[in-house]
């Protein structure tokens, strides 16, 4: 479904992605994990448009849409979920969901309320009233609504508690066996491995490493040491 090959991306001078190849197939979970500022955002922004690469190739369901702007490439089916979450904090969860909501299968409001159980207790909130997890499952229901054939999630644990992630843990597996074809950035192993068919890892723009998860998880001390240099 996606294939980036040898992407270069800089922001102004700075070299930040350097040939980074990925691929994901149509119904997988690829989780790209790494330590804080090594280009994982980066690489989300390069396929969303949001940071174009300066060199290499983005090609979706066979076509080339490299450099696209952001707006063009979710009407292709690409979804983006930013780690920084924004949710429109005056409007209820409802409202935000309505405000994104396309229409049609499989993701309607009804469908996006049974994946996130808290979002229908609290359909009636204002979005800014909402806990961390909460929001973090708004920002990513606000995206399914669009119904997105591939999701982009970027850090949707980041600053939250165990109990939230075990529970937004879930959710994403259920995601993945509903068949939603999905390129996660994380930081943590465990739950990468928890969810995901593909692990890649980058370090100073590079992907470092890949394997399916059945291998990754017997190299997991392997893959901690490149976590901690």
């Amino acid at each position: 479904m996606l294939e980036c090959r040898g992407i270069n991306t800089h922001y102004g001078p700075a070299h930040v992605l350097f040939d980074v190849d990925i691929d994901v197939g149509v119904g997988q979970m690829v989780c790209l994990i790494g330590r804080n500022g090594v280009g994982k955002s980066t690489t989300l922004k390069s396929i969303m448009g949001l940071a174009p690469p300066s060199a290499g190739s983005v090609r979706f369901e066979g076509i080339d849409i490299t450099g696209w702007p952001a707006h063009r490439v979710a009407q292709a089916g690409i979804g983006y979920v930013p780690e920084d979450r924004r949710v429109f904090a005056d409007l209820t969860v409802e409202e935000n969901l309505e405000v994104a909501e396309r229409g049609g299968a499989p993701w309607s409001l009804a469908a996006v309320y049974e994946l996130f159980p808290p979002l229908l207790e609290f359909r009636k909130r204002r979005g800014g009233l909402l806990s961390g997890g909460q929001q973090q499952m708004l920002t990513i229901a606000r995206t399914l609504v669009g119904n997105p054939r591939l999701l982009l999630i970027d850090e949707p644990t980041e600053g939250l508690s165990p109990i939230v992630v075990r529970s937004l843990e879930g959710m994403i597996r259920s995601l993945k066996d509903k068949g939603q074809t999905m390129l996660m950035a994380a930081q943590d192993l465990r739950f990468s491995l928890s969810v995901a068919d593909v692990i890649y890892v980058l370090d100073h723009g590079r992907v470092i490493y890949h394997a399916p998860r059945d291998q990754a998880q017997r190299e997991s001390d392997r893959i901690r040491a490149m976590l901690s240099v």
